[in-house]
């Protein structure tokens, strides 16, 4: 866990930090650290055009992913829209070759949870 302190990981405070926190525990190869991005009932859309719905099926997607431990790299990313307690995320994926688009809900202690998250939405 590349981002925790005594054992308990860094929460997103703001919406822009869950696209940092996401490169950093795909490289890890946290996959609880992953799962705790999201919220219980978020949706995540797959490279398969599958789409997993919840923590478990979140949990098994993003464990097929990093399996084979490769690196991800940060793209430019965007200010985040906000709305109130909602906000719309996103980043170019490296190389110009995609972006990435989240909704991120605020959470009752204050930080931030993607609800919906299109990895690549012009892919």
């Amino acid at each position: 866990m590349t981002d925790s302190v005594d054992g308990v990981r860094e929460r997103a405070q703001r919406p822009e930090d869950l696209s940092r926190l996401v490169v950093e525990r795909l490289n890890a190869g946290d996959v609880d650290g992953l799962v705790e991005l999201y919220e219980s009932d978020a949706v995540l859309a797959l490279p398969d055009g599958v789409v997993a719905t919840g923590i478990e099926e979140i949990r098994a997607a993003y464990a097929r992913l990093v399996a084979d431990r490769p690196v991800f790299q940060p793209g430019p990313q965007a200010p985040a829209l906000q709305a109130g307690d909602l906000a719309l995320t996103s980043s170019r994926l490296p190389g110009g070759t995609g972006a990435t688009v989240e909704v991120a809900r605020r959470q009752p202690d204050g930080s931030w949870r993607w609800i919906l998250d299109q990895p690549n939405v012009l892919g």
